[in-house]
């Protein structure tokens, strides 16, 4: 698998409840987010469009996410994006969204599809990008 990447994110104050807690939907725009800029890194381009340029259509299969220490308003996340999984027609992600080094806020898994943009169909993980998410990183 490819080396993880760190993705960074300051929690914004449009991100919470009048508490100054995040909302916990926003977790999900977190990891997608991150995935995105994670694969703009493996793939050498702007993430989600290089990931459409393989002809294909990526929508979420699974998600989990587990929450392990509250993040507030102005808060700095690292999120560690690996690729935990390419199966046969699909790949996946894990995160771990940290607030401080030794302070895990969160760990999330995502699943993605790969569809056919004419068909709407399952399809195989294409061959070069099955390669791009497969590679040592070395």
């Amino acid at each position: 698998m490819p080396n993880p990447v760190l993705v960074k994110r300051k929690v914004l104050f449009g991100d919470c409840d009048p508490e100054g807690v995040v909302f916990t939907p926003r977790f999900s725009y977190f990891v997608v987010e991150a995935v995105h800029d994670a694969l703009g890194v493996w793939l050498e381009g702007p993430g989600l469009k290089t990931l459409l340029g393989f002809d294909l259509l990526p929508p979420a299969r699974a998600f989990s996410l587990e929450f392990l220490h509250p993040v507030t308003w102005d808060d700095e996340l690292t999120m560690t994006v690996s690729v935990s999984n390419v199966g046969l027609h699909s790949f996946s992600f894990s995160v771990e969204g940290r607030i401080a080094p030794d302070v895990l806020a969160f760990t999330a898994n995502l699943t993605q599809v790969c569809i056919s943009p004419g068909t709407r169909k399952v399809i195989e993980v294409p061959a070069q990008l099955r390669k791009l998410l497969q590679c040592s990183g070395e």
